[in-house]
């Protein structure tokens, strides 16, 4: 597994001075449920949810796992929760070279490894690369020393005028697509470094070269793909991506592994002549 950085331990996420009740609230709102709705779908009383929200009743650890559960709240921000009521976190962060986490390592590295001779990653919640396999060098060329020194992160590399974008065909709709699908992830997750990449992303101007409106016709794809220059010729994929089940780390249940698929056969021969 070709580590270019690493997932270092923390503390849970602190509450600050911020009430369960409010927490709670906050992440209803967020997941656009009504009161209504999140006390039916949780089996308890509307007006115990209310007087949870206003603090006026303090819920259990149980209840506290319960609705966040039913919210979907990310563990990391669970623990926040628990904290915020008083309770001690449930779920560790160990750093991605815990001898705990030896199997998931190995699974990571068989899963990059079987995908080659086509690239593949393993990123962090914030799109920071932790592992690679040989074959994403073609996608990469020659971007900028300063995007490449660790931590990598994935979606500034692929979007930053001295990264890949210069070399992206279709800048423009390979842009909205991770725009769009970050967009998706902070409206999950209410990370603020998240927000921060957005909008940091969104500022960078056209790279020279390419035109400010994409002609690229999508009508015969069947998802947005990645259309690079490179020096073994324009390369096209489609990408997938791969997160462990049930996961009860924190690290593990933000990793994630990005997998790049051929698009056509052009692209399929030229990354097995490269790799060969």
């Amino acid at each position: 597994m070709n580590t270019l950085a690493s997932i270092l331990p923390a503390a849970a996420s602190g509450a600050g001075r911020r009430s369960i009740g409010e927490m709670l609230r906050d992440w209803r709102m967020r997941r656009r449920m009504s009161q209504l709705l999140l006390a039916t779908e949780a089996g308890i009383s509307t007006r115990h949810l209310s007087f949870v929200e206003s603090g006026r009743a303090m819920p259990s650890r149980e209840m506290v796992m319960h609705l966040a559960g039913q919210l979907d709240v990310p563990l990391r921000e669970r623990n926040a929760l628990l904290v915020a009521a008083g309770y001690a976190p449930l779920y560790r962060e160990r750093a991605l070279d815990d001898p705990q986490l030896a199997a998931a390592r190995e699974a990571v590295d068989l899963v990059l490894r079987g995908h080659e001779p086509y690239p593949a990653v393993a990123v962090d919640r914030h799109w920071n690369i932790v592992a690679t396999n040989g074959a994403l060098a073609p996608l990469i060329g020659d971007a900028s020393s300063a995007l490449l020194a660790a931590p990598v992160n994935a979606l500034r590399l692929s979007l930053h005028p001295e990264g890949m974008a210069p070399r992206i065909v279709n800048w423009h709709a390979w842009r909205a697509h991770l725009l769009t699908r970050l967009q998706r992830q902070i409206d999950a997750s209410a990370d603020p470094a998240l927000a921060a990449l957005y909008e940091e992303l969104a500022a960078y101007p056209t790279p020279p070269g390419v035109a400010n409106v994409s002609a690229e016709p999508i009508a015969h794809h069947i998802a947005v793909p990645l259309r690079v220059r490179t020096g073994s010729g324009e390369l096209a994929f489609y990408s997938t991506t791969t997160v462990f089940g049930t996961p009860v780390d924190i690290t593990l249940s933000e990793l994630a592994i990005e997998a790049f698929f051929p698009a056509d056969p052009q692209t399929a021969q030229a990354l097995r002549d490269h790799a060969s």
